[in-house]
C-alpha cells in the first residue's frame, strides 16, 4: 500500500518472486472510468474506489494460500473492505518523502497517474493503525532491502511478525 510513485509495483513484483506467490497489479482492477478519471487530472473519490476495492477483495479471496496484490489502500476504510476478503491480509506500507516520491511520478513514462493528483493521496492517506496487521517501510530503501524486510517480517519465528511500524 502506499501513494502513487511509492514503489508498489517494483516491490510487490519482487516481494511476489521471494515468496513464491502469484502477484497483481492494483491499477489493472481500476475500471476504464476510473483510468480516465485520473488521466485527465481529477482524483478519484470513494464512490469510484469501492467498485475497484471490491474487485481487488474478491482476487485476495480467490487467493487464499497467499499472493501479492499493489493497491493504494490509503484509508483504514479500504483495508477494512480488503481484510473482510475472507483470508488473512498483511500490509506492506511504503512511505516516504512526498518529494522523492513526486520526483519518482514526474520522471515515469506511461502511468496515467499525473504528479498533480499526489497532494490528494497524502491528503487521504491514513497510516496503518497499531491493530493493523502489517509493517511501514521507507522507501528511501532498496526496493531489495524492502523486501528483505517484509520478508522477515512474514518468516514465522523471526521475531518480526507483525514488526514495528
Amino acid at each position: 500500500m502506499g501513494v502513487s510513485g511509492s514503489g508498489k509495483s517494483t516491490v510487490g513484483t519482487l516481494l511476489a518472486d521471494r515468496l513464491g506467490v502469484p502477484y497483481a497489479e492494483g491499477d489493472d482492477f481500476h475500471p476504464p472510468a476510473n483510468v480516465a478519471k485520473m488521466a485527465a487530472g481529477h482524483a478519484l473519490d470513494d464512490e469510484d474506489r469501492w467498485p475497484w476495492l471490491r474487485s481487488i477483495a474478491a482476487w485476495i479471496h480467490d487467493h487464499p494460500s497467499g499472493a501479492v496484490v499493489t493497491c493504494s489502500a490509503l484509508k483504514r476504510g479500504y483495508r477494512d473492505l480488503l481484510r473482510g476478503a475472507g483470508v488473512p491480509v498483511w500490509f506492506l506500507h511504503l512511505s516516504g518523502d512526498p518529494e522523492l516520491i513526486r520526483a519518482r511520478v514526474a520522471a515515469r513514462t506511461g502511468h496515467f497517474m499525473p504528479p498533480e493528483l499526489l497532494g490528494s493521496q497524502y491528503a487521504a492517506l491514513e497510516p496503518l493503525g497499531a491493530d493493523e496487521p502489517g509493517l511501514t517501510v521507507d522507501v528511501a530503501h532498496t526496493p531489495q532491502d524492502i523486501v528483505a524486510a517484509a520478508t522477515a517480517a512474514l518468516t514465522p519465528g523471526s521475531g518480526q511478525e507483525g514488526a514495528p511500524r
